[in-house]
Order: C-alpha cells, then structure tokens, then sequence
C-alpha cells in the first residue's frame, strides 16, 4: 500500500532495535530493511539516542545505507552528577533510605535488580516517605496507578525494575539511584537521563559489588542458554508445523529452558513460528549468530564493570562510549571523580605516610618507561604484600583524579583467550613529581557514616571537612556543620562580591551555569578562609582537585588582592 503511494520521508525512531547489538533483538524491526527498497526514492532517517558504534554500523548496513550522513551529538549531560559507590547487598537498602531521607532529593527513581528487591525497597521507603514498587509481575491496574500518582507528585519515589520508564517524562525528577549494577551502560544512560530534564542539578548513584557479578551471570546463563539446548530444540523440528504444546512435552528440556531455548532458535533464523502457535523449521545459520550474540551481551556486561572502577569522568565516559570522541575530552567537573569533595555518598580520606611513599615509588619506577601494566607494578614495588590489590587500585585511582597518571584499558590474546590489563603511565604532572613536592590525593575510603558506612574519628579541628586518623574527608561531614550558616566580615563580602563576578564570567565563557564553576556555598566559605595557596583551597569544602587544578590560580590570585 506505502509503495503506491510514496512516503516523503521515512523516519524509524528506536532504531537500535533494529540491530542484533541493540537493546532488543526484535525479527519484525530487523525486516524493515528488506521493504525500503519499494519505498524509495523516500529519504530514510533513523534515530536512536543509545546507539553504540558498533549498533551505528549494524543499523547502517541492515538498512542498506550507502555513505549515510550521521550526527552523532547530545550524549553529554551537564546537570548530572554520577557517583559509583562500591556497597555489599545487605548495605544498600539503608544508604537509599538515608539519601532520600531529604527532600531536595526528591523526586526519585530506584532501578532494583529484581521484582522482590523493589517491593522490598519500597515497603522500607513507605514508611518515611510516599513509595511504591513498579515491576511487570504487576497488574496493569496497579502500575498505571503508581504510573498516575508519580507524574502527578502524590508520590515520591518509585522503586522499580527495567519496566518502569518508557513514557517517564516527568521533569524535576532529582535523583536517580541503581541499587544494583545494570546489564549494559546503554541501558545505564538511558535510565539515569530521566533525571533533571528541567535543567536543574540532580544526582545519580551507581550501587555495586561481586555479588553482582554473581546475580548478572544468573541471568545471562537463564536468557541465553547453552547452544546445545537449542540444537535439541532444531533436531525435532521439520518441514511440516508441529504444535508448541507437542513439541515442548516430548523434549527433555524443562518447560523454561524449552520456551526460551525455542525462542532465541526463532529470534536467530532457526525456527519459525506461525499464528496458530505451529512450529516449522527455518535456517541452518543460527548457531553463529546466537553464539556471537550471547558472547557480545556477556562483553556488555564486562564494560559496566570496567565503567565502575574507571578512574575517567563518569560523564566522558559515557560519552565516548557512544562514539562522540571529540565530546569526550571534556570533563564534566561534578562527579566523584572530578569533584570528590563533592560527592554526597562516597567517602574519601588522605593518604597515610606509607601510601605518600608510595606514590613517590610508583612516579619513580614509570619515570624511565613508556608504560606498565598494574599488576607489574605492584608486584615490582609491594613484594611483600603490604597493600591488598584493591588498596594499590585505589591509591592508583586517586593519583588519576590528581592528574599525575594515566590509566589506559588494554588488552591481549593468550593461549585462545583475551587477557585484559590496565596501563600506567606518567602525565606531564606526575614527570615534575620530586620528593620534596607535597602531595595532595583523596582515597576512596568507602561510604559515610550518615549512610550506613563505617563511623568515623572525631573531627581533628573546627574547619568543614573532618579528618580521621587516616585523614577521612567529607564534603558534608555533618549535619550540624552544614546548616550552619557562614558569618563574612566586611572584607569577606567585598571579597565576595569579586568571586561572584569572576564566577559570572567564567560561567558565560564556559557556556555552563554559574554553580557549576562554583556554588554558593563553597564561593563564601572561600571568602571566609581567604586561602593563601593550592593546599588551604583544596581543604575547602566543594574544591577538589579538579576545580582546584582548573580555577585555583584565579581564585587564589581574588583572594591575594584582598589582603
């Protein structure tokens, strides 16, 4: 009927779906292709906003595009602020419910991992604030009534699976929080961009550990089955349609394994499946595609894991993962690896004695090599063992977010198998670094004490930040300290006055709001303090070294003609 009369234009939104690298392997969205030819000469625009560059070229080449134009730009959000916390599963439900305990971040959206782990979620949430479970083992009744009262504000949190947030666009939505580690970063960014649509700041928490690891391959191994489960499924199949129900009673395979095992031999060619519920045999193909396909969804899963320990900004990450290179080099200044003074849940701490040693160590063994992989360089610097792997991986990631390395991923084939590692390497930063220059890092040091994390030492004098014995610091190190209001004398207002023009400034040339450069918080707690050099102004609560690095020498140059 379409090629009758030609369409002026065909635009396919949700075109990732149309790719076997997709979201979904959808069989009616990968026909299209075939039925464009007869439509032509009708320009063809496919839109999608978590395509990969792999889903980019798939896209491309199903719908037969020759040389096509492509607009890759958008993926960036200044707004968001992304934090990656590492929390055990019995940790979690405490930490959400002292987050969202406040008000300003509200309204929220909890993405759980499973259908039971959001009613329970919600059943804690309801009893301090207006939440509810949203999961498809749901009634359509009772989702369309959390669906309702969420738009209209009569509730505050939603706690849900996958299921919920098609349709969501709902725009003061303050915070997002995973309590679990999500399948793909696609579906990741897809999930935290329901925050701040109406360009206000928001938050995002990305909850992990291995036990994550562990529920992943749960459902890896139940969606995509062994090979040979679908092998039995083809062997019984023919020319002649045969029933479902027949089929499915005289196989060894249980009833689960049976129908997803028929229904990925459909998905990949091998089967087909008519109205009436009969099955006839398809193409021979499916095994290779199904293989290359289970192996792509468990390599998806492998670049969520390497997003948590990345010591890149959350942000450029994301963004470059989506093939906007150029983008990428930015990086956004208010997640926790940008701005750890910053972040609400995480808690970072200065380094002791021994790891400032060991920073000295690590600068003086890469300073005569090009690179070396992480595991050579503990080996070569910690024979003994003193720091655990994960404590030498930290000390590694904070002398990233001080710009003194660089970590790249990397990796090899051995014996058949791909070997992955991480390279270090030297910036220009870590080059100067000499035993006599001071060295300012935050270490991640777990979560909060107001969040169900470990209690921390007194505070070791009266400034913002409280220190440990370790030297923990917290940009909100207590309640009490942040209602607080800050007092100026007359000479901090002026002083005030003149970082509030400056911060105008830069904000106009940067192209990004004023609160980004600075807030208003840590702008007159910079008036107050009048820091006189890098190490004072990193102690400020809200300057870490990110922003030091970027605008201290015209903070620090405001302050200097003050005195």
């Amino acid at each position: 009927m379409l090629a009758k009369r030609k369409p002026a234009l065909i635009a396919i939104d949700e075109a990732h779906c149309i790719s076997q690298w997709g979201h979904d392997f959808r069989p009616d969205y990968r026909m299209l292709g075939q039925y464009l030819p007869a439509l032509r000469p009708a320009p063809v625009l496919a839109l999608t906003a978590t395509a990969t560059p792999t889903v980019q070229a798939d896209i491309v080449e199903q719908l037969g595009m020759v040389k096509p134009a492509k607009f890759i730009h958008g993926f960036r959000r200044d707004n968001l602020a992304i934090e990656v916390v590492e929390l055990s599963m019995p940790e979690r439900p405490g930490a959400i419910c002292g987050l969202l305990a406040s008000a300003e971040r509200r309204p929220a959206i909890v993405y759980a991992t499973s259908r039971k782990m959001s009613e329970q979620l919600a059943e804690e949430l309801a009893l301090r604030i207006p939440a509810a479970a949203y999961h498809a083992g749901l009634d359509a009744a009772t989702r369309e009534r959390v669906h309702t009262a969420f738009q209209a504000g009569e509730l505050e949190v939603v706690v849900a699976t996958i299921a919920f947030g098609m349709g969501i666009d709902k725009a003061d939505i303050r915070t997002v929080i995973h309590a679990g580690l999500p399948a793909t970063l696609e579906g990741y960014y897809q999930e935290i961009g329901r925050a701040g649509r109406d360009g206000a700041m928001s938050r995002t928490y990305l909850m992990h550990s291995y036990a994550d690891q562990r529920t992943h391959d749960f459902f890896l191994n139940r969606d995509y089955p062994p090979a040979d489960h679908l092998q039995q499924v083809f062997r019984a199949l023919g020319e002649n349609p045969q029933p479902v129900e027949e089929l499915r009673a005289a196989s060894k395979l249980g009833e689960e394994e049976f129908d997803k095992a028929l229904e990925k031999l459909e998905i990949h060619g091998g089967a087909r499946v008519d109205f009436g519920g009969s099955v006839t045999a398809g193409g021979t193909g499916w095994k290779k595609t199904y293989t290359i396909q289970a192996q792509y969804r468990a390599e998806q899963f492998e670049k969520v894991l390497r997003f948590t320990t990345s010591s890149e900004c959350r942000m450029a990450a994301l963004v470059r993962h989506f093939g906007d290179v150029e983008d990428a080099r930015r990086t956004c200044g208010i997640c926790d690896v940008c701005d750890p003074a910053g972040a609400v849940l995480r808690l970072f701490r200065r380094p002791t004695a021994v790891e400032r040693a060991m920073v000295q160590a690590i600068a003086g063994e890469l300073r005569t090599v090009d690179y070396k992989a992480t595991g050579t360089l503990q080996r070569n610097l910690d024979p003994a063992g003193r720091m655990s792997r994960n404590e030498f991986d930290n000390l590694l990631d904070a002398m990233v977010r001080a710009t003194l390395i660089e970590i790249e991923e990397a990796e090899f084939e051995k014996n058949g198998k791909v070997i992955r590692f991480r390279k270090v390497r030297l910036t220009e930063a870590g080059l100067e670094l000499r035993a006599s220059t001071p060295v300012e890092l935050l270490i991640s040091d777990g979560v909060a004490e107001e969040f169900g994390g470990r209690a921390q030492a007194p505070a070791r004098s009266k400034k913002t930040n409280t220190t440990s014995k370790a030297g923990s610091l917290k940009s909100t190190s207590t309640k009490a300290v942040e209602a607080e209001p800050i007092k100026l004398t007359t000479a901090g207002e002026a002083l005030a006055t003149r970082l509030k023009e400056w911060r105008a400034a830069e904000a106009k040339q940067l192209g990004v709001p004023a609160w980004m450069v600075l807030t208003e918080r840590t702008l007159t707690a910079i008036a107050q303090a009048r820091p006189a050099d890098l190490r004072q102004l990193l102690e400020i609560n809200g300057m870490g070294p990110a922003k030091v690095e970027r605008f201290g020498g015209a903070i620090l140059g405001l302050c200097g003609a003050a005195k």
